[in-house]
């Protein structure tokens, strides 16, 4: 399908001009324009029909890249492929680095971002998930406002989330824990497909290598990116009792909302 007649295209200079020209416009008129791999998409297939597109590929200030002793910060316009290639992600981040390696294709990689992708929050999207169970913040900026939210609240469902659309997401921001490593791993029908199913764990550990924080998120099912329940129960596993580990899982697998689709079944 064609696009919906788009009125104006705006490529500001600066966050200051991007914020001001999306205040006017009524919600749902105007879209600001990351990587473009998802919203180009909906807006072919009239998923959204804006008036107005603001590309923001003129924002260098929405491309930082810091990484720091307790946090790594990221701009908006970070792309997969930047941190899918960095050497020096933390193991308390790794999770970002192994999802970002795996989405979508190569051209998706190399052209989507890391605020695109939490802000449409599809639900097979790899980053939310990862986002979600490292607990991350996002900045949030308008052209008279800022806020900073955590990840537990930033999202609301599939497709939604609680940013506003005069709102640009300027930073996203993960803390370092000390003693603290985190994984992804995404199934799907071939390489480089939607996961099946995405997982994504995090553990943190006292100096005697006892469990003392855990946090299973999930991607892909019916409710997209979430945490899954009874991964606290992980707390005080030595890492040696699989029995222990095997019957959280199993608890995890019985209590989620999961669905039969082409990809798989229910029971798989």
């Amino acid at each position: 399908m064609l696009p919906a007649t788009i009125e104006e295209y705006f490529r500001p200079l600066s966050l200051k001009e991007a914020a001001a020209l999306a205040s006017q416009y009524e919600e749902g008129e105007a879209i600001f324009l990351a990587g473009g791999q998802s919203a180009m998409q909906a807006i072919k297939t009239r998923i959204l029909r804006p008036k107005c597109i603001i590309d923001l590929q003129n924002l260098d200030e929405l491309r930082q890249f810091d990484i720091g002793k307790r946090e790594l910060e990221l701009g908006a316009l970070v792309r997969y492929v930047d941190v899918a290639q960095e050497p020096q992600i933390p193991p308390a981040i790794l999770a970002l680095k192994d999802a970002c390696a795996h989405v979508g294709d190569r051209q998706v990689r190399n052209r989507g971002t890391i605020g695109g992708s939490l802000c449409w929050n599809y639900i097979a999207s790899c980053v939310p998930a990862v986002f979600l169970t490292l607990n991350g913040q996002v900045l949030l900026q308008s052209e008279s406002n800022r806020r900073t939210i955590d990840a537990g609240d930033f999202f609301i469902g599939p497709l939604e989330t609680i940013r506003k659309d005069e709102e640009i997401l300027t930073k996203i921001t993960l803390s370092n824990k000390k003693n603290t490593g985190s994984a992804y791993q995404k199934w799907g029908l071939v390489k480089d497909a939607l996961p099946v199913i995405g997982v994504v764990a995090s553990i943190t550990v006292d100096r005697k290598g006892i469990c003392i924080d855990t946090k299973i998120g999930l991607a892909g099912l019916p409710a997209g990116c979430q945490l899954a329940p009874h991964s606290s129960e992980l707390i005080g596993w030595n890492g040696n009792e699989m029995e222990q580990l095997e019957a959280v899982l199993e608890k995890i697998a019985t209590d989620t909302e999961v669905h039969s689709d082409l990809s798989a079944s229910e029971e798989y």
